[in-house]
């Protein structure tokens, strides 16, 4: 009887270690893009543009993709809009520059890449990283794909150097 009455308490020892206490699980620290540094961004990204005298529109995606700031100089197409968007979707979701895409289509003629979902294979799009973690992306369109490449670059490469 004694034997069952301990065998019951150490159970009962082990099942409060176990289920009745917290947990304490180890968790990432994440990297964010915040607004302000979004704005930044989309700044530097203007700054560039008009230097070269272009009309562009500027889509800045967080880490999911998702639209966080969009600019569209005065006199830019319309259709731009959608372009942009699209461009900074891709490189964030795919964790690579579009022009990665574009490459492959033009120079390699892997044509399936435009059924991929959610990709648009134009240069213009950039995966924005810090410290080895992809925070968000940036993508340009309203110039030739070079100019739009040109302009979204100068745009990380400043917010790298900050």
């Amino acid at each position: 009887m004694k034997q069952l009455r301990l065998r019951a308490v150490i159970q009962l020892i082990i099942w409060l270690f176990l289920f009745a206490l917290p947990i304490h699980a180890q968790l990432a620290v994440k990297k964010v893009l915040t607004l302000d540094a979004a704005k930044k961004l989309a700044l530097a990204a203007e700054t560039e543009a008009l230097k070269n005298k272009w009309t562009m529109v500027i889509a800045i995606a967080d880490d999911g993709g998702n639209l966080m700031y969009l600019e569209k100089i005065d006199n830019t197409q319309i259709g731009s809009i959608e372009v942009a968007i699209k461009k900074a979707k891709t490189a964030i979701l795919f964790k690579r520059p579009t022009k990665v895409f574009e490459d492959k289509v033009l120079k390699e003629g892997r044509t399936v890449i435009l059924s991929l979902p959610n990709a648009i294979a134009i240069e213009g799009g950039l995966p924005i990283i810090v410290d080895g973690q992809y925070i968000g992306a940036i993508g340009v369109s309203g110039g030739s794909s070079d100019q739009d490449g040109v302009v979204a670059k100068a745009a990380v490469d400043q917010f790298s150097n900050q």
